[in-house]
C-alpha cells in the first residue's frame, strides 16, 4: 500500500473522516455542507463510544455513496502512541474487509491533537504489511492499493519531520518481517548477511566473520551448532556510529540467527517444524533494529551482532555428550543438539564483551519453547543481571506495547547448569525452569557488563496477528528497542 499526500480530496475515492477529540465538523475546506451534516449526524448517534469506525450511506445527487467515519475520543496528552498505533491498525482492517481501493483519508483535529496524525498513519502503514512474493495468484479483494492523506492544514507541513521518522521506523520492521518470513531454502547464513546489504546505503558498516575467521578465534561453541549444515555458518557486525564522540563506547544488541532448526541428533518431531525457519527471529530484529536506527540517525554508537547458523542432522552434525570449548575458554557438554541457541549466542556475546567493551549488551533469541508455556504470545520474558536496564527496557515496552515481562536468576539455578566432565552442560536435565536456566547459561558468556536477554519465542510470529500486524512475522522487538535507545542514548 501506497501513502501519498495530496492537497485536494478526489471526489471518486473512498472518503474516510478521522475525527480526534471532535464532537462535530466545524470547518473543513475539502468537505461540502451536506457532508458535514451527515457525519456530525452520525458521530452524534455513536456519541457514547470513547471509538469507533463505521461507515455511512447516504444518497447525494440521486446516486448512493459510502464515507467512512472513524473516531477517537478522551485522548490526551498521555495518551501513548501505540494506542493510536493499534488504532489505525484497526482502521486500515475495517477498510479491507469492506473492500475498498483507492482511499482519501481526513483528519478533523484541534491543534493540540496534531501529534495524533504520525502514530495513526504509523499504525495503519504497520498493519499494511503483506508477505505475499511467493503467490502466484493474489487475491485483489480485501487490499488497498493507495492511500492519499489529504492536507487539512495541520496534517502535512506541521508534521511531516514526525510522518517521515515514523516511515523510517517501519522500515526497519519491515525488514525483519522480511527475513523471518522467508522460507529457509532461501534464507540461509549468507543469505542473511547478502539481504543485509541494504544497511549500508543507510550509513552502517558490515563485517562478515568466515567459519576460517571464526575457527581461529575459538568459536567452537557456534561452529559446533553448524557443522551438520553444508550451508557454512557467518557472525555479522553491523556498526552504527551515530556519537559525536566517535570514541564513546557503544551500546551493542546481539540476536540469535538459527536459519533453520531441525533439532540436530536430538531431532524435533515433524508435526509443526516447519515452523523452525523463525528461529532465526532475534537476528531479524537486531538487522531491523540497526537499520531503523541508521535511518533516524541515532545519536549514539551501536553495534548489532548476529550469529548465523543452520541446525542440521547429517554424519558430520554434533552428537549429544560432545564437549566443546567456546570462545570464552569454557567447556560445555552439549546434552541436547536442540539446545542450540545458547551455544550460539555464548561465542557472540563474549566476541562483543570483548572486543568492543559496551556499556551493555541486550540479546534477543527465539531460545526456548519454556516461555511460550509461561507467558504465551503475549509477553516476551526478560533476564537481567541489571536493574536499571531492566527498568528502562520495561518503560519502553509500556509505551510501545510490545510486552515483556521479567524474569528471575539467582545462583540456585545457575548450579543446576554444573556438569561432571566439563564446566557447564547446556541443559539441565530437569523439566523445571527451563527459560530461566537457558538465561542463566548466558549469563556464564557476559562478565560484568550490563546484559539483559529477551526469549522471544512466542512474540515473534503471531498466528492470529497482533495489532500491529497480520498473521505471521510480527516484527516484535524493533519499536521496544529504538524506544529504549531514542530515550536514553538519543
Amino acid at each position: 500500500m501506497k501513502i501519498s499526500f495530496q492537497k485536494k480530496y478526489v471526489d471518486n475515492d473512498h472518503l474516510v473522516i478521522v475525527l480526534i477529540n471532535c464532537s462535530k465538523i466545524k470547518d473543513s475546506k475539502h468537505l461540502n455542507n451536506e457532508q458535514k451534516s451527515i457525519i456530525n449526524d452520525f458521530s452524534k448517534i455513536n456519541n457514547k463510544s470513547t471509538e469507533f469506525i463505521d461507515i455511512l450511506h447516504h444518497r447525494s445527487r440521486g446516486s448512493l455513496k459510502s464515507i467512512t467515519v472513524a473516531k477517537i475520543e478522551n485522548v490526551e496528552k498521555e495518551f501513548k502512541d501505540s494506542q493510536l498505533e493499534a488504532f489505525g491498525g484497526r482502521i486500515l482492517s475495517f477498510l479491507e474487509k469492506k473492500n475498498k481501493k483507492e482511499i482519501s483519508l481526513i483528519f478533523e483535529l484541534s491543534k493540540v491533537d496534531e501529534k495524533t496524525i504520525s502514530p495513526i498513519l504509523n499504525g495503519i502503514k504497520l498493519k499494511s504489511y503483506r508477505f505475499d512474493k511467493y503467490k502466484t495468484q493474489i487475491k485483489k479483494t480485501g487490499k488497498i492499493d493507495r492511500l492519499k492523506v489529504i492536507d487539512s492544514n495541520v496534517t502535512i507541513g506541521k508534521n511531516e519531520k514526525e510522518i517521515i521518522l515514523s516511515e523510517k521506523k517501519v522500515k526497519g520492521v519491515f525488514l525483519t518481517r522480511d527475513l523471518v518470513s522467508e522460507p529457509a531454502n532461501i534464507l540461509y547464513p549468507s543469505k542473511f548477511v547478502e539481504i543485509c546489504n541494504v544497511l549500508k546505503k543507510a550509513g552502517v558498516v558490515l563485517e562478515v566473520l568466515d567459519e576460517k575467521k571464526m575457527k581461529s578465534l575459538g568459536m567452537n561453541a557456534l561452529l559446533g551448532v553448524a557443522q551438520g549444515s553444508v550451508r557454512p555458518a557467518r557472525v555479522m557486525i553491523m556498526k552504527w556510529n551515530g556519537s559525536s564522540n566517535k570514541k564513546q563506547n557503544p551500546i551493542s544488541f546481539i540476536g540469535k540467527g538459527v536459519t533453520f532448526d531441525t533439532g540436530g541428533i536430538s531431532i524435533k518431531p515433524s508435526g509443526g517444524m516447519e515452523d523452525m525457519k523463525w528461529d532465526m527471529g532475534g537476528a531479524g530484529v537486531v538487522a531491523g533494529l540497526m537499520y531503523t536506527l541508521a535511518l533516524r540517525k541515532a545519536k549514539t554508537n551501536v553495534i548489532g551482532a548476529v550469529g548465523l547458523v543452520e541446525n542440521m542432522p547429517d554424519g558430520n552434525a554434533q552428537r549429544p555428550g560432545d564437549v566443546v570449548k567456546s570462545m570464552s575458554g569454557q567447556t560445555i557438554e552439549v546434552l541436547n543438539t536442540d539446545a542450540e541457541g545458547r551455544l550460539v549466542l555464548a561465542d557472540v556475546l563474549w566476541y562483543i564483551k570483548e572486543k568492543y567493551k559496551p556499556k551493555l549488551m541486550v540479546d534477543l533469541a527465539t531460545l526456548t519453547g519454556a516461555i511460550i508455556v509461561a507467558l504465551g504470545e503475549r509477553y516476551a520474558g526478560l533476564f537481567s543481571n541489571d536493574d536499571d536496564l531492566a527498568e528502562k527496557l520495561c518503560e519502553s515496552s509500556k509505551e510501545t506495547q510490545e510486552l515483556i515481562w521479567r524474569l528471575p536468576l539467582d545462583k540456585d539455578f545457575d548450579k543446576l547448569l554444573n556438569c561432571q566432565i566439563a564446566d557447564m552442560k547446556n541443559i539441565t536435565g530437569t523439566r523445571g525452569a527451563g527459560s530461566i536456566t537457558a538465561a542463566q547459561f548466558l549469563k556464564r558468556f557476559v562478565g560484568d557488563v550490563a546484559w539483559a536477554h529477551l526469549d522471544i519465542a512466542g512474540t515473534t510470529w503471531s498466528k492470529k496477528g497482533t495489532d500491529f500486524s497480520r498473521p505471521g512475522g510480527t516484527g516484535f522487538g524493533v519499536r521496544l528497542l529504538d524506544n529504549f535507545v531514542k530515550k536514553n542514548y538519543g
